[in-house]
């Protein structure tokens, strides 16, 4: 066995596996088929990022990169390209997008200049867009995509003055999905809770807070006390099922005031 395995292993050992004489389950896949992996690897991604595990990271990565080299060996059997044409184009992208460090250009100094800089850079190439919002995948997560969005719209001054409007707004929101509650009309009330959820992630735009980072934090937060709540209840000798809502409540406040002091 080799020391240490180089790319080019890595694309040879895909190779094989696609052969005739390697794996049925690396043979039988297909672009379509390793979407839901693909995702599975980038969230693993971060996962391990926000850990803060370098030997997770490194793992995590080496999938992701799997997924890169296994998705290029399927196109390059249908003739379509190579993993090499992949590394090429994003390489010559890199260089034609970053004329302030690899030809010199000047006036480009902040993330600022880059951006707009990149916009310039991708009319060139073709990329114009008809409206400020294409580009943004509609296969991305719905939170994300909003978040996007909103970013996009307020580069052309389209955005909220100030917080009390969208407070007003949010409530505005509350109030018509109680009135759909009244009305029973389920599509509707699914409508009213989309534009709840989109203010939501427009507030957080707003103040500066990515929504993602924001919900997976408050994910984390539930997850450390409802688990704190289901271990007080063993030890009850009871089942959170087994509660009734006054009790679990008061869990709740126990698991809320010890995290408070750092002890869950």
């Amino acid at each position: 066995m080799k020391e240490k395995y180089t790319f080019n292993d890595l694309v040879k050992v895909m190779e094989k596996l696609r052969s005739e004489e390697g794996c049925p389950w690396d043979r039988e896949q297909t672009h379509k088929s390793l979407i839901k992996y693909l995702l599975e690897e980038a969230y693993e991604v971060v996962d391990a990022i926000l850990k803060n595990k370098d030997e997770e990271l490194k793992e995590e990565l080496g999938d992701l990169l799997l997924q890169v080299v296994f998705h290029s060996q399927i196109a390059k059997e249908r003739g379509a390209f190579t993993v090499d044409d992949v590394i090429d184009r994003i390489t010559r992208k890199l260089i034609f997008r970053h004329p302030h460090v690899f030809k010199g250009k000047e006036g480009i100094e902040t993330p600022e200049d880059v951006s707009r800089e990149w916009e310039k850079l991708k009319e060139k190439e073709g990329k114009k867009r008809e409206s400020i919002l294409d580009g943004i995948p509609e296969s991305m997560p719905a939170l994300e995509r909003a978040y996007k969005i909103q970013k996009r719209a307020e580069k052309v001054g389209f955005d909220w003055k100030d917080f009390k409007g969208i407070k007003e707004k949010i409530v505005e929101e509350l109030d018509e999905i109680e009135q759909e509650i009244e009305r029973g009309n389920r599509e509707k009330l699914e409508e009213e809770v989309g534009d709840l959820l989109f203010m939501a992630v427009n507030l957080a735009r707003f103040l500066k807070v990515h929504p993602e980072v924001a919900l997976r934090k408050a994910n984390q937060k539930f997850e450390r006390r409802f688990r704190y709540m289901e271990k007080r209840a063993k030890e009850m000798g009871k089942e959170l099922k087994e509660m009734d809502t006054d009790q679990m409540e008061e869990l709740w406040k126990e698991a809320k005031e010890k995290e408070e002091v750092g002890n869950i």
